[in-house]
């Protein structure tokens, strides 16, 4: 039997565990160590996980107001299942299919659901059977209809305004926003809040697939930076949770530079596996300026799918540690990290985004030296060397006839879906602002020919105002991109959703600064995850399939 780790060695005592997929026996283990003679004990305990549902689906409350869990009695493979919840004015959501299994219930969270709103609901059986010389038909089989109402939002959100309509219907959607000094959240097209994590000091970095969120979370009141990694699902329960402490046994243990804080970003990797941003600090000599310096770097920390410890990306070890920051950013200051070898630092370099190449490379995107960094990690063997450098003063000829093409404190570098050589980047754009005040922040899209070392600006969107810091870049299965401008100066964020070539389609004002934001198709799937028939019923159609003996 193969565990699979839930949270790694913590000072918390207690654990909210669910097991929501199927019922059955579930073997639980629990490891205690005293932190001063490393001295352990393990104890194991058997848990039954018993169906809500004997002939009829059952709808039950979680520990979010706007998540419920619906529980349908068992259907047969190879058919597959899912639900549909509807509100009074008739609009339809549906959760993602789940295969059927042999003599156990389907539980589906249901998630998206506007506050103090009464839903129908009813799960749908898609049923296909084989026969010899054809596909037999798709049909399918609808459940009872089941009525469930949500209450109000018990904490404060910022609330989202229209600034400009999309000139015709362009699908339903969600935004799900990093809210910076507060609980993430998530709105509908309308922004109306559908969804939100309870926990202060959480940093969502981005969603993952199947209704999975990664995060940064602190103990202490401090944005952008936290002791704890974890992954939850829609209804806020730990999936896989680890900490600084215990990273940096681990890190020890390999010879390795132990870490501060992990901060601003959490990618999952195609393995499972999870890299993440964390901060270091180094006392050098005669490096940034005369006599010792406290100077802040970055490490990146890949973990397997049980949060170990598997490679590691020191910049101290692969970056110039000579070229300061090109504002020259020191700490203590407004997005520095608590220091631990001096009373002020150099914010050297910032890191504030992690993106998987193509070819299995990383992308490190540095506020502070204005640089998108590729490293050498080829799916974990890769020797964590430079491949290039992308920014004014990088490895890379800009092709482009504007004054001032390269981005500067750029958030969010994402790669395109359709191709690895479309790079969307939210240019900050504090360099232009520092010559000319009325500089905004802009949306650019490069296409990167790495083999001759060209890249070519394809987008340059002026956004329509200034975001001194956060923000971020998504490329849309559609063509289209979103830009989040963050931060302006009257502590609001904008989100502008720009066509193929730049034209702006789509615009929302939040009332609050906003780390990131992220366009998706409902609260389980990222568009980046999105195919038509993905989560959404089809028509029933009878096919007919000819067969050779």
């Amino acid at each position: 039997m193969n565990f699979h780790l839930v949270r790694d060695f913590s000072p918390e005592a207690t654990l909210e565990w669910a097991a929501i997929q199927h019922e059955g026996l579930y073997e639980l283990e629990a490891t205690v160590r005293d932190i001063n003679t490393g001295a352990t004990g393990v104890t194991t305990a058997w848990y039954e996980v018993t169906s809500l549902v004997t002939d009829e689906p059952v709808i039950s409350p979680t520990q979010n107001p706007l998540v419920f869990l619906y529980s349908a009695p068992p259907c047969d493979p190879p058919d597959r299942m899912q639900v549909e919840f509807e509100s009074g004015d008739g609009f339809v959501q549906h959760t993602p299919y789940e295969d059927c299994q042999a003599g156990l219930s389907m539980n589906f969270y249901l998630a998206g659901m506007r506050a103090n709103t009464t839903y129908r609901v009813h799960h749908v059986v898609t049923t296909r059977r084989l026969a010899r010389r054809r596909v037999g038909i798709s049909a399918l089989t609808e459940g009872p209809t089941l009525t469930v109402t949500t209450s109000g939002v018990p904490i404060g959100l910022p609330i989202s305004t229209i600034l400009q309509a999309p000139p015709a219907p362009s699908g339903d959607y969600v935004v799900l926003y990093s809210n910076l000094f507060g609980p993430p959240f998530a709105t509908d097209q309308q922004g109306n809040v559908i969804w939100y994590y309870p926990a202060d000091f959480t940093l969502l970095s981005r969603p993952e697939s199947d209704g999975r969120f990664l995060a940064v979370v602190s103990t202490q009141p401090i944005s952008g930076f936290g002791q704890i990694l974890r992954e939850i699902d829609v209804a806020g329960n730990t999936l896989r949770e680890t900490n600084v402490a215990r990273v940096n046994e681990q890190l020890a243990g390999m010879g390795k530079r132990t870490i501060g804080l992990f901060h601003h970003d959490a990618l999952g990797l195609p393995n499972g596996g999870v890299a993440v941003l964390a901060t270091t600090e180094q006392i050098m000599t005669g490096v940034q300026g005369p006599g010792p310096v406290d100077i802040i770097g970055d490490l990146i920390v890949v973990l397997d799918q049980d949060f170990q410890v598997v490679w590691t990306w020191d910049a101290f070890d692969h970056l110039d540690p000579h070229r300061q920051a090109t504002l020259g950013e020191t700490c203590p200051g407004l997005g520095c990290p608590p220091l631990r070898l001096a009373s002020s630092a150099h914010d050297w370099l910032h890191g504030n985004a992690l993106e998987i190449a193509g070819d299995g490379n990383l992308l490190y995107s540095s506020r502070h030296q204005d640089w998108i960094v590729k490293i050498d990690f080829r799916g974990g063997q890769g020797t964590g060397d430079v491949v290039w450098r992308l920014g004014k003063d990088g490895d890379f000829q800009m092709n482009s006839s504007d004054d001032s093409p390269w981005f500067s404190h750029q958030h969010g570098p994402r790669f395109s879906p359709e191709n690895g050589t479309t790079l969307a980047v939210f240019d900050d754009s504090n360099l232009r602002q520092r010559a000319d005040k009325n500089a905004h922040s802009r949306g650019q899209v490069l296409q990167l020919d790495e083999q001759n070392m060209i890249a070519t600006l394809v987008i340059n969107a002026d956004l329509g105002g200034f975001s001194f810091a956060v923000g971020n870049a998504q490329p849309l299965r559609d063509g289209g991109y979103l830009f989040d401008v963050g931060w302006l100066p009257d502590n609001s964020c904008r989100l502008v959703k720009v066509d193929r070539v730049g034209n702006p389609l789509e615009a929302v004002q939040v009332n609050a600064p906003e780390y990131r934001s992220f366009l998706m198709r409902d609260m389980y799937t990222r568009d980046s995850d999105w195919t038509a028939s993905d989560g959404r019923r089809q028509p029933v159609r009878e096919m007919l399939v000819q067969s050779r003996e």
